[in-house]
């Protein structure tokens, strides 16, 4: 069904209610709303939750952001749906932010072969794999804390172990860059696009401390 024959989620009390949320800290509830939207494919609404944090902000108390404070907003909400391409699919991730850049001011975007936040074609072509992939496990033992060595061991044992270089590769190019988004933030990506799936076995992940 298109997306515009949907009923709307979003609203201003639900906005408001995101962005002043205690247990949600500042600076992160409009890349989490934007995740879970991607996840369940409603690319349709991103706009909107961006639009609402350019114009209030995005700590707990709405207030007009500066130019660089919204450039921040901008960065996090696109490296958030980039990182939830390993999560829903590239397929939602491409929609989300083609989205989101039809409201994406010029002055918001980074452009391509200019500055990168994320450095990741640095690390693509002048960075050796293994200290990438290496920096990936790292970050997939903390996420999966003691049962990390299991779950890896299981994609490597899936019938194919083309699925654990897989999840290697994602962590350590995609997931594991903290460049935007702080591990922690980043951990959040990860239970935001896992809830809406109902993917139980994959919620033994867990939010950084």
């Amino acid at each position: 069904m298109p997306s515009s024959s949907l009923p709307k989620i979003l609203s201003p009390a639900l906005l408001s209610y995101l962005q002043s949320h205690p247990h949600l800290p500042s600076y992160t509830w409009y890349f989490i709303a934007g995740v879970a939207l991607s996840v369940i494919n409603r690319p349709d609404e991103i706009p909107t939750v961006f639009q609402y944090a350019l114009d209030k902000g995005g700590g707990r108390v709405p207030a007009k952001p500066s130019h660089d404070e919204q450039l921040k907003i901008a960065r996090q909400m696109r490296e958030a749906l980039v990182k939830t391409a390993p999560i829903g699919g590239l397929p939602k991730t491409i929609n989300a932010l083609l989205s989101l850049k039809t409201v994406t001011p010029p002055t918001l975007q980074d452009e391509p072969l200019t500055y990168s936040p994320t450095a990741r074609p640095v690390e693509l072509y002048d960075i050796p794999a293994s200290t990438i992939l290496h920096r990936g496990q790292t970050f997939f033992d903390k996420i999966y804390g003691k049962v990390s060595k299991r779950v890896m061991g299981q994609m490597d044992r899936s019938g194919t172990e083309d699925l654990g270089i897989t999840a290697r590769l994602m962590y350590g190019y995609i997931l594991s860059n903290t460049s935007v988004l702080t591990a922690v933030e980043s951990s959040f990506v990860l239970i935001a696009g896992l809830i809406p799936q109902d993917v139980n076995p994959q919620l033994k992940v867990g939010c950084l401390p």
